[in-house]
């Protein structure tokens, strides 16, 4: 048989095929890019410095050292070929050596954000309008231009994925990344959601019994993820295959549940949990085995008191079988009444239509919702004392916002904004600076090489205005952020990406 004569639509893309490739003779592969330990083009224009192979110093900085202990005034941050290689006192003599310096009088340097629950997708909303209706299905497009820049500009060094949309396109980017290819934090790519019947989402595969999940898990493993994540729909016969198949790969599982409740999940073996203790269902009314309540929580979150029989005895069995628990207190914050703050910053980095849907969005929690916004007020301090219980009791709490469509919960300022409500808590600035470096650092098995500002450990900084060790806020003031030694200028980076966040 004779082949089909090409359509026009497979006409149009084999000419655009070409067509790139005539244009773009200078593109290298990854593994070129990794060989020649060269910064791209594109990654260049935005390093100021480069101390990745050679030796800059950070003068009269106050280090805030990311261990939770005080801060260190008038100090010197040696980086020599991509490593701290020293913190000392300023000395007069550093002045004029002849070494390259950066004179930092009135900054702060910190370890770079470890962002435990960084999402590289958009939620959008299909036909949203005034009042914040939309209509089936809801998607959630990849951000992989955007999300890498707003992180790595808001001092988010490292983070986790915590649940892929598009695996593949996460994996190369990591890869890209890595090589200098394009400018990002370094990535801890978790595999597609582990989601069982009752899935909602058409992006997600859904998953039919313990068999499957072993596949599903080993699949993924083998292409490069290096976590997992179990979601709202599952069978304990299927979360126990999930993460027995996880660990015998030397990997973590994490989960954001729902059929399955906390103190189920912790004897399963579940290394971390996400959002708080918000999602819990074990007080739910009606709550059956391996199903998901319509409440998803709710009510266990009203009852649970913090500092009640209960709370105090799920806190101590997490702590007796080492969860570890993720804080996303911004995705909980909106009370209907000006909270959280409206900040132009964020409005400049979304697209048009990305800001129209937030601020619809905004008007409806102050408007046809505010009633409802308003009761939550007393069930979001509550899970911040429930947090605070959790780690005053030797708890391991992390950090991450949950960046989804609301337009204060974006890459990079969501994580600063999670450390600030950490502070909001009760945790000093000095403890919710910890939270969201070195624990997560450590949960990840790098605290040999980041999450606090060590000689040995890798160069990975951020370089803020003013002094967030007493002021948190100031942690949005970000002026620098150093990677591997490489000083990015966090305005350019921002400015490279305005009115595309919710576009690519």
């Amino acid at each position: 048989m004779a082949p089909a004569a090409p359509t026009t639509t497979m006409k149009i893309f084999r000419y655009s095929c070409l067509a790139f490739l005539a244009f773009a003779p200078s593109v290298r592969t990854w593994s070129q890019a990794a060989a020649s330990n060269a910064p791209s083009a594109e990654v260049s224009r935005f390093i100021k410095f480069d101390a990745s192979h050679g030796e800059l110093r950070l003068l009269h900085v106050r280090v805030v050292d990311g261990t939770g202990g005080p801060a260190a005034q008038d100090q010197t941050v040696v980086i020599r070929d991509g490593k701290i290689a020293d913190v000392h006192p300023t000395k007069t003599s550093e002045h004029a050596d002849g070494i390259a310096a950066l004179d930092l009088s009135g900054r702060s340097v910190l370890p770079g954000l470890v962002g435990m629950h960084d999402h590289l997708f958009y939620i959008a909303r299909a036909n949203d309008d005034s009042e914040h209706q939309s209509g089936f299905p809801t998607l959630l497009p990849q951000m992989t231009y955007s999300a890498p820049r707003l992180y790595l500009a808001s001092g988010v060094t490292t983070m986790r994925t915590t649940g892929s949309m598009e695996p593949f396109a996460d994996l190369n980017l990591r890869d890209a990344i890595e090589s200098l290819q394009i400018p990002g934090p370094h990535m801890d790519v978790t595999g597609p959601y582990i989601q069982g019947e009752g899935n909602r989402f058409l992006q997600m595969h859904t998953l039919h019994g313990p068999v499957e999940t072993r596949k599903f898990v080993d699949y993924w493993a083998d292409q490069g993820v290096t976590s997992f994540k179990a979601y709202t729909n599952l069978t304990q016969d299927e979360l126990k295959a999930a993460i027995d198949e996880v660990h015998a790969r030397g990997l973590k599982i994490t989960g954001h549940l729902c059929s399955i409740t906390y103190p189920e999940a912790a004897e399963l073996g579940i290394d971390n949990l996400e959002h708080g203790f918000t999602v819990n269902t074990q007080l739910d009314p009606g709550k059956k085995p391996d199903e998901c309540p319509a409440t998803m929580g709710g009510p266990t979150q009203k009852a649970m008191d913090p500092d009640g029989p209960e709370a105090q005895a799920l806190i101590k069995l997490l702590i007796q079988h080492h969860v570890v628990v993720t804080s996303t207190l911004p995705v909980e914050e909106a009370d209907g009444a000006g909270r959280p703050p409206l900040h132009q910053r964020a409005l400049d980095m979304l697209s048009p239509q990305a800001r129209e849907t937030y601020l619809y969005e905004r008007n409806a929690q102050a408007t046809k919702y505010r009633e409802a916004y308003q009761r939550n007020v007393t069930v979001f301090k509550r899970e911040e004392k429930f947090e605070l219980r959790f780690a005053q009791a030797g708890g391991v709490l992390m950090a991450g916002p949950d960046p989804t469509s609301d337009g204060h919960i974006i890459p990079g300022f969501g994580d600063q904004r999670e450390i600030e409500l950490l502070v909001d808590s009760g945790f000093t600035p000095l403890e919710a600076i910890k939270i969201g470096t070195l624990n997560g650092a450590t949960y990840l098995g790098r605290a040999e090489h980041i999450g606090s500002v060590q000689a040995g450990k890798n160069a990975d900084l951020m370089i803020v205005r003013g002094d967030p060790s007493t002021t948190i806020t100031d942690l949005e003031n970000v002026e620098w952020v150093v990677q591997d030694g490489r000083v990015y200028d966090s305005s350019a980076l921002l400015d490279s990406i305005k009115g595309k966040y919710g576009l690519y």
